[in-house]
């Protein structure tokens, strides 16, 4: 039987370079651990209110098993209220330096698309830079050019206020695809080095509910582009409407709230994984290791005849 898109036999493996370290990825599936330091994230039981409720998570998710610590500060949900880059230094220092103190080995990386907030969280330690916006700032790309840091490339289409608004694709993985090969063309003539560069199709970012299933059956074509691949899974609306009863109760919400979309979340990062994703960006680290345990079961057990 010919092997099918979803099913990556063998995950690729890089030397990803991050904060002057090179991190081995391909040989298992990474979990990065995202910590909310905003007050309207969509998923409310992950938003941190203080700085003891950061430590706890921080620790809570290491202890699980996550390999990196994704600290965000604005919001990019749908509708959400734009935030200053001072603002949102305002919300993420402080708890970045405690994290930095408290475990000086720890993996961390900054959720951010704006220049000076990232120039200001790597001198604070940060190790990672995680851009949703696509380069969109110009003084971000020279932020990180002049660094050593990791960086997260996310592909997105339109305005984050109105994305969730935007005409069908008529292919979303071609569609994605050549987006994605364009911003790693312009990151590297912008000179940030391809081996510090992994890759983030974007699930949910100017793409409608249908079109990210595609993207996530055909994930593993995006190995073609020869980055490591990250997967954003975590809770996203899509998976509310996959996963809800056909018929709900009257009066009800169309699809799953985002506290009611884990079961859906670790059935999407398994098929992740199976399509050979590199790092998964998640809210519950415990849970998602031991669904990333068992895809690896059975992606490695495909390799034997």
């Amino acid at each position: 039987m010919a092997e099918t898109s979803l099913l990556c036999q063998v995950r690729p493996r890089y030397l990803w370079r991050a904060g002057g370290r090179g991190l081995e990825l391909g040989a298992r599936p990474w979990i990065m651990a995202i910590l909310n330091l905003t007050p309207d994230s969509f998923f409310p039981a992950s938003r941190i209110e203080n700085e003891a409720a950061l430590l706890t998570r921080a620790g809570a998710a290491l202890d699980a098993g996550a390999d990196i610590l994704d600290l965000g500060a604005e919001s990019t949900r749908p509708g959400a209220a734009p935030v200053d880059s001072k603002a949102e230094q305002a919300r993420l220092l402080p708890g970045l330096r405690r994290l930095r103190a408290e475990w000086p080995e720890a993996l961390l990386s900054v959720d951010t698309r704006h220049g000076e907030t990232a120039r200001t969280a790597l001198a604070e330690g940060a190790d990672i830079i995680n851009d949703v916006s696509g380069l969109e700032e110009a003084g971000l790309a020279r932020v990180l050019s002049g660094s050593r840091c990791g960086v997260i490339l996310m592909h997105r289409r339109g305005e984050f206020a109105s994305m969730h608004r935007l005409p069908k694709l008529a292919d979303p993985v071609a569609t994605v695809r050549a987006g994605l090969k364009d911003l790693l063309a312009r990151a590297q003539t912008e000179g940030i080095a391809a081996e510090r560069i992994v890759l983030d199709p974007g699930f949910g970012f100017g793409k409608n509910r249908e079109e990210n299933f595609p993207l996530l059956a055909r994930l593993a074509e995006f190995h073609e582009l020869g980055r490591p691949l990250l997967a954003g899974l975590s809770r996203k609306s899509f998976l509310g409407l996959a996963a809800a009863r056909p018929e709900p109760a009257a009066h009800a919400a169309p699809g799953l709230p985002p506290e009611a979309r884990e079961a859906a979340t670790l059935a999407a990062t398994a098929i992740a994984a199976l399509a050979g994703a590199h790092i998964h960006r998640v809210h519950d680290a415990g849970a998602v290791f031991q669904a990333l345990q068992l895809a690896e079961r059975v992606r490695e057990s495909s390799m034997y005849h």
